[in-house]
């Protein structure tokens, strides 16, 4: 039987965080074969002793409490990790409630097609309604995408479906060759700085190790209501262009002609999306103008960071390369 490493980052979400300790106790899996590793990046709530009432639990699996001072959410994951003992490791997050078949879904997967990582689905869980504008091709943005109902092998860097800390696992092996998630990458309060997540994708890939998406593994990510606003989606698909295009320079092999530094297939994309922006415009389609105007500024921000960072303008920093992941064509 497998055992299960659960790894939870965690800083000042007390209640969402007790809502995922009990969904965890509640898996389909036996408990004694399961632990629960909540690492503290300097909480000022009432963490502590969530985590606490959770690990008195009776018939419960084991839920342990780590300090991590060092702020951001990599240096977090990375102490819980030093700590987990199970031969399966499962990630997730403290405003994620995982159904109660998650685990045993992730062990199936494992062991039905032999995969070193299994990438599971995420299905969003709003606080409010969405507005009208938001569909689908942006919910990446929320980190809820969607990636369909059927397995998916994840085979290559430019792989369809990319996981993602919510609901991610890997064998130990993994981690024991690889290492954990970069401190130099991730959000930090105020940022919206990510790509941690995708760069340990990318260092699995690079060292042969394969993975695959199992539809059947479902968490339900909470979506805050302060996120449901345009100028957030807005500035973090231009800042995810910008990180797109620092990945692709360190990690992903150039593909085809470039003009100004950025593939031609996406310069042909960005004419498409002003299109569609214009004919949903036209059409009083506001989720479809709002998908494709989105687009257009991801591109922005990539061929912004594709140029400066191109052979013929030197980049003037030595930034680390981040991805959280490309947005989704609508």
């Amino acid at each position: 039987m497998h055992t299960f490493s659960v790894v939870i980052a965690t800083r000042n979400r007390a209640a969402l965080l007790a809502s995922t300790l009990e969904a965890l106790a509640e898996q389909d899996w036996p408990s004694r074969a399961v632990e629960v590793i909540v690492a503290d990046n300097g909480s000022t709530d009432r963490t502590s002793g969530v985590v606490a009432r959770a690990a008195a639990r009776d018939g419960g699996p084991l839920v342990r409490y780590l300090h991590e001072p060092i702020p951001g959410k990599s240096a977090a994951v990375n102490r819980a990790l030093g700590h987990a003992s199970g031969n399966l490791i499962a990630f997730t997050d403290d405003d994620v409630r995982p159904e109660r078949a998650w685990l045993r879904s992730l062990a199936v997967a494992f062991d039905a097609t032999g995969s070193d990582f299994v990438a599971g689905r995420v299905r969003p869980e709003w606080e409010a309604a969405p507005p009208a504008w938001v569909s689908p091709a942006v919910y990446g943005v929320i980190a809820v995408p969607e990636n369909g109902d059927d397995r998916i092998d994840i085979r290559s860097e430019r792989a369809r479906v990319v996981p993602i800390g919510a609901n991610m696992a890997v064998r130990r092996h993994v981690i024991e060759r690889i290492g954990g998630l970069r401190t130099d990458l991730g959000k930090l309060d105020g940022s919206l700085r990510t790509g941690e997540d995708h760069e340990f994708f990318l260092r699995m890939i690079r060292a042969g190790f394969r993975g695959v998406y199992e539809p059947t593994a479902v968490v339900h990510h909470r979506v805050g209501q302060e996120r449901l606003r345009r100028d957030y989606f807005r500035r973090w698909m231009h800042q995810n262009g910008r990180d797109v295009a620092r990945l692709e320079q360190a990690y992903v092999p150039p593909v085809g002609p470039r003009l100004l530094g950025s593939p031609r297939y996406l310069w042909r994309q960005a004419a498409v999306d002003a299109l569609r922006a214009v004919r949903a415009a036209a059409r009083g389609n506001s989720a479809g103008r709002f998908a494709a105007a989105s687009r257009l500024l991801w591109f922005a921000g990539y061929l912004r960071e594709s140029w400066r960072r191109s052979p013929r303008r030197p980049s003037a920093d030595h930034e680390s390369p981040t991805h959280p992941f490309a947005p989704q064509a609508g």
